[in-house]
């Protein structure tokens, strides 16, 4: 098994920009959202299940989900979110691990969950927890910016995840992200000199445990 670095944040955090740097410096980035898109995409796996439990009105007319429509349904029916979530993350979970056992090639994975800590099952399959940290404001107005959610609805979003103090306690290491992507980079860097050096030693460490 890979060395594998979870990364999690709250919304708008930023944790697609991280992602994309660990990327290019060779890193086999694992996303579990966008596994999601795929599962529920027009010809995704886990759309023939929500259509059967939520009906079609939550479907847009080639077939793929329609997230504005579910958000509504998921906000105003509490009991939604855990019935869409029974179908999906069984699927997510799956597949992630799927793509996780076949990364051999890449010095260590990154798999980024945003729902991390809200899990607890993830937490036993990582190695390291990175959490991409911002002032709360500062993850508002990105997702209204990107999104053309209210404030409301941002801020009604992050109620159903992890506090950032929670996030920060159950950290190894904290990316704080507030100044963009080239004030990222260097300390990008630093982290994935360390994480090679951690997946190179589980490396060996395995060698050594099948030679005895």
């Amino acid at each position: 098994m890979s060395f594998v670095v979870g990364l999690t944040g709250g919304i708008g955090s930023g944790k697609s920009t991280v992602a994309d740097i660990f990327a290019d410096l060779g890193a086999r980035v694992v996303d579990t959202d966008v596994i999601a898109h795929e599962l529920t995409g027009s010809q995704g796996a886990a759309i023939p299940e929500i259509a059967e439990v939520f009906g079609h009105s939550v479907l847009r007319a080639e077939g793929g989900l329609d997230r504005a429509a579910m958000r509504r349904l998921v906000f105003s029916d509490p009991s939604a979110r855990s019935r869409l979530q029974a179908i999906l993350h069984p699927m997510i979970r799956r597949e992630s691990e799927a793509r996780c056992l076949s990364a051999s090639g890449a010095p260590y994975v990154l798999l980024v969950v945003p729902l991390l800590l809200e899990s607890g099952g993830y937490r036993q399959r990582v190695d390291r927890i990175l959490v991409v940290d911002c002032d709360e404001g500062v993850q508002v107005t990105r997702v209204m910016a990107r999104s053309g959610l209210t404030d409301e609805e941002v801020r009604a979003i992050m109620t159903t995840q992890a506090s950032r103090a929670e996030r920060l306690a159950a950290a190894d290491d904290v990316l704080e992200n507030t100044q963009g992507r080239e004030n990222l980079r260097a300390r990008i860097d630093t982290l994935h000199q360390r994480y090679l050096e951690l997946a190179g030693a589980r490396h060996n460490a395995n060698i050594l445990n099948a030679d005895r």
